[in-house]
C-alpha cells in the first residue's frame, strides 16, 4: 500500500480480555448469569484469530488497544478504525431482557475502555433485535456518544431483517444518522432459524458457505419489505459477507421484480437501484477467483469503486487484504474504497 493513501477501516473485531469484564455493567440478575452467547455448534478444525494478533502481555487476539494500534492501526496508516466487536449474537439469545441487558452493558464498555484509547477507534452500537423498542432505546441512549458511527447487527437474527417488527430500529438508527451495520454471525445458534433455507449442514466447510445465503436473505427482506423506501436516509453496511454473490442478486431480483411488482407496491424504483444507493460492502473477506481478470470484471459489473469499503477483518484469518488487486484499479476508484466511500457513509 502507498503510505501516503489515506485509509479508514471498517470491520476491527476488538476483543474482550474476559466476558466477565462485563459483569460489572450488568444489573441483576443478569450480573449473576452472566453473557452466555449461543454458539453455533459447528467449531473450525484450524485457529480462527491469527496467532500474530495476540497481544505480548497474552489475552485474546485484538483484546489490547496499545498492541492493536501498534499492529493493524499505524502500520497501515488508518485514519478511523470501525469497531465491530464480537458481541453482536445477543440476537440470538432466548431471553429479550437478557439480550438488551448484554447489549448495553458491551456498549458502556466500549466507551469506557476501548473509544477514549485512540483517536482512530469508532464504535458500533450492538443491539438485541428481539424487543426492537428496546433496540430503538438503546441508540437513543448511546447515539451522544460522539464516537459511536455505526448500530452492529449479525445475521443470526430471529426473523429476516426487512419485516416490520424490526423497523423501529431502523428508524432510530435514521433519526441520528447513524448506518446498520450487518455482519456473519452464529446462524442457527439460540433462538435462531436454521443456518441454511435447507436446514443444517453437517462439516464447518459447508457451514461457512451459508454466509452469503444468509446475506442473501437479509438483502432480499430489506428491499422487498420496503426498508429504504420508508427510511430514505438509511445506509447498511454488509460486512464480512464477500462480494461474488451481487450480480446474481440484483439481476435475479430486477427480473422478477419486473412480473412480481403488484406484490410489492410500496417499491417506487427496481430493487437494484435501491441496493446502488442504500447498500456498502467490505473487502474482506473477499472471493478469489484465481484470476485477477475475473475479479476485475466483477469489479465491473457491481461499480465496486462507488459501494466497495476496505476493511482488513482483524483479526481473523482470512483478512486476506487483497492490496494487488486493488493497486490494479484508478487511483480515483482506490481512494474511494479505501476512504471516500467509508468518510461518507460514517460520516467521520
Amino acid at each position: 500500500m502507498n503510505a501516503d493513501m489515506r485509509i479508514i477501516d471498517v470491520d476491527v473485531h476488538n476483543a474482550l480480555k474476559n466476558p466477565k469484564d462485563l459483569n460489572r455493567y450488568l444489573p441483576e440478575p443478569w450480573k449473576s448469569q452472566g453473557v452466555g452467547l449461543p454458539a453455533s455448534g459447528y467449531p473450525s478444525l484450524i485457529n480462527r484469530l491469527r496467532s500474530n494478533c495476540i497481544p505480548p502481555a497474552g489475552g485474546p487476539a485484538a483484546s489490547d488497544a496499545e498492541y492493536l494500534v501498534q499492529h493493524l492501526i499505524e502500520p497501515l496508516h488508518i485514519e478511523y478504525a470501525i469497531m465491530t466487536g464480537g458481541m453482536m449474537d445477543v440476537s440470538a439469545l432466548l431471553d429479550p431482557d437478557h439480550a438488551a441487558a448484554v447489549a448495553s452493558a458491551y456498549n458502556d464498555y466500549m466507551a469506557e475502555h476501548w473509544l477514549p484509547k485512540h483517536p482512530s477507534f469508532r464504535g458500533s452500537i450492538v443491539v438485541a433485535t428481539q424487543d426492537p423498542y428496546l433496540a430503538a432505546g438503546e441508540i437513543d441512549r448511546m447515539a451522544d456518544c460522539p464516537q459511536m458511527a455505526a448500530v452492529v447487527l449479525s445475521t443470526a437474527q430471529p426473523a429476516l431483517l426487512g419485516q416490520r417488527r424490526f423497523h423501529p430500529i431502523y428508524e432510530a438508527a435514521e433519526r441520528h444518522g447513524l448506518p446498520i451495520a450487518i455482519h456473519p454471525g452464529a446462524d442457527g445458534a439460540g433462538g435462531t432459524p436454521p443456518p441454511t433455507p435447507a436446514g443444517y449442514p453437517t462439516h464447518f466447510l459447508e457451514y461457512q458457505m451459508r454466509i452469503s445465503q444468509s446475506f442473501l436473505g437479509h438483502m432480499i427482506s430489506l428491499v422487498c419489505e420496503g426498508v429504504p423506501e420508508k427510511y430514505p436516509g438509511l445506509k447498511f453496511a454488509m460486512l464480512g459477507g464477500g462480494i461474488s454473490w451481487l450480480p446474481h442478486l440484483i439481476w435475479r431480483l430486477d427480473k422478477n421484480y419486473k412480473g412480481l411488482r403488484s406484490t410489492v407496491p410500496w417499491l417506487k424504483r427496481f430493487p437494484s437501484e435501491y441496493i446502488r444507493d442504500h447498500f456498502r460492502f467490505s473487502t474482506q473477506p473477499m472471493e478469489d477467483s484465481g484470476n485477477p481478470e475475473h475479479m476485475l470484471k466483477l469489479f465491473e459489473i457491481i461499480d465496486a469503486e462507488n459501494i466497495l469499503m476496505f476493511s482488513s477483518d482483524y483479526p481473523n484469518y482470512d483478512n486476506d487484504i487483497q492490496t494487488g488487486l486493488l493497486n490494479n484499479l484508478r487511483p480515483e476508484a482506490r481512494q474511494k474504497i479505501y476512504y471516500d466511500n467509508a468518510k461518507k457513509l460514517y460520516r467521520l
